[in-house]
């Protein structure tokens, strides 16, 4: 069904609601500026609804200490979500320079499907042509034998431009339509946009929901309550999740982020909703509008799987009776894992996937001793309980951690194994400190149960042990200059400024 717009009143009113000079010049205004796109955005609100949106980021995604932390275009976050899903189309919109680095870190990331792009330029943006040109790639791509939803995402500048996505139509021919804002001014993380689409999807579920029958799940409904979990994890995980779950009588329901559409339904029609990750604000608020529970932590280790078991039970209206008798079941089993492969070493971890404090858990009961937590992430209730247990062990945890903060938490603390980004592994082991990135290395292994115990040990042992080949290598190299001086010299080189910077400049007015 086409959408009722008046063009040529959006016309008309689009001067008054853009900053033209963000939107002309390299970038298309990629460089205005974070206050500058936000200002922008204020006053271009309209019928985009932007101002409420970034009022509603503000809450769901509260910064501080920092302001943002150094990461990755947060809306690869909400683009790896929709090119996860079956049956799930995704259209950009947003300047070329950023698509294209969207699009090459998601086929970097294994995408397998063509990402949609609207292109723009000032004048389609300033009058409103570039609303036009997406509606108009939306209808054209709503084909129900291929898509059961598209989804659309404004990036910055569209979104300082007031583009208003929310008035694309809800549905045409039976394919769902999602337009949502992900602007880097404000979404913090990209772990964060996760949850941007997800509660998006999760909320239009929901009032299909409660319009009337639904779509079942691809394998049925379970026989058992289910719990469903929120929070992407190594495909190991959910299983050993189910397997925990079971001596209650309950079973692991959809993993939010879906896969697919009808696994939204399945998920609001869980039991309760276990919050793996704790960031995910915005499906939280349709889950509990859903009337579901929600418990935070995870089953790490034998202290977060003991409680977490608990927490569950109690949700669920579980005896206290069945509940200790599956941790009397499965405890056993995770503290003899932790005992055969204990991590002996002091740790620093840092991240921005939302797992940090998990790992961190993990690696206290196998032994390690961990100074510093560093996550991008906000404090949460829904890591409340790992917080709690990490500072009685005396762990700092710093939340919108910066890589400032990491790189000083390594230099103050200096460990045996860095577990962090990509400079932080780089510069530990510039130093000659054996390094893991969190993101490849940590957070793709599993982390629930028996089997989290013995995965991450492992590689973190492994890591562990290489400290003699650094010492082998720094000594090696020792008396090797480094930057400019880099190689072995009878006079070490001095640094020499560059002619382009000795040339004198000339004022702007007798430029050629």
């Amino acid at each position: 069904m086409a959408v009722s717009l008046d063009i040529a009143a959006l016309r008309a009113r689009r001067p008054e609601g853009v900053d033209l000079a963000a939107t002309q010049g390299d970038g298309l205004g990629c460089h205005a500026g974070k206050d500058a796109m936000r200002a922008a955005a204020e006053v271009a609100s309209g019928e985009s609804g932007i101002a409420e949106t970034l009022e509603q980021f503000r809450k769901d995604y509260p910064a501080g200490p920092h302001d943002q932390p150094q990461s990755m275009c947060p809306a690869f976050g909400s683009l790896r979500v929709g090119l996860r899903m079956r049956r799930t189309a995704t259209i950009l919109s947003g300047s070329a320079c950023c698509v294209y680095g969207l699009t090459f870190t998601s086929h970097f990331y294994g995408a397998r499907r063509s990402v949609g792009y609207v292109p723009f330029n000032s004048e389609t943006l300033v009058t409103g042509k570039l609303f036009e040109d997406i509606r108009e790639a939306v209808h054209a791509s709503a084909k129900p034998e291929d898509y059961d939803a598209i989804v659309v995402i404004n990036l910055c500048v569209p979104t300082a431009s007031g583009v208003p996505l929310r008035l694309l139509p809800k549905q045409i021919d039976g394919v769902r339509v999602i337009g949502i804002d992900v602007p880097g001014f404000g979404v913090p993380t990209h772990a964060e946009a996760k949850d941007v689409l997800a509660g998006a999807m999760l909320k239009f579920a929901r009032t299909e929901a409660e319009q009337g029958p639904v779509q079942a799940p691809r394998n049925g409904r379970s026989e058992r309550p289910a719990v469903a979990l929120l929070g992407e994890m190594f495909p190991a995980d959910p299983v050993v999740i189910g397997g925990l779950l079971e001596p209650l009588g309950l079973s692991a329901g959809p993993v939010v982020p879906t896969r697919e559409w009808r696994e939204l339904y399945g998920a609001l029609d869980a039991a309760a909703v276990a919050a793996i990750h704790p960031f995910y604000t915005a499906s939280v608020r349709e889950f509990e509008a859903a009337g579901r529970p929600v418990i935070g932590s995870a089953p790490v280790g034998h202290d977060g799987t003991a409680e977490w078991l608990a927490s569950i039970g109690n949700a669920c209206g579980v005896s206290r009776e069945t509940v200790a008798a599956a941790q009397n079941r499965l405890l056993p089993a995770i503290r003899g894992a932790l005992a055969a492969m204990p991590v002996k070493g002091r740790i620093t971890l840092s991240g921005y996937e939302g797992s940090e404090l998990l790992v961190a858990r993990l690696l206290v009961e196998s032994g390690a001793e961990v100074p510093y937590v560093g996550t991008a992430c906000p404090r949460t209730p829904w890591s409340e309980p790992d917080r709690v247990w990490l500072e009685e062990r005396g762990v700092e945890i710093r939340y919108r951690a910066s890589l400032e903060d990491d790189l000083a938490a390594f230099h103050a603390f200096r460990p045996d194994l860095a577990i962090g980004t990509t400079p932080v592994v780089q510069k530990a082991k510039e130093s000659g400190t054996p390094a893991l990135y969190f993101t490849n290395l940590i957070s793709a292994r599993p982390l629930m149960g028996a089997a989290g115990a013995g995965s991450l040990a492992k590689v973190v042992n492994a890591a562990l042990a290489n400290k003699p080949r650094f010492d082998a290598m720094r000594a090696f190299f020792e008396g090797v200059g480094t930057g400019h001086a880099a190689g072995v010299w009878q006079e070490v080189p001095q640094r020499k400024a560059s002619p382009k910077a000795e040339a004198p400049k000339k004022p702007i007015g007798e430029m050629a």
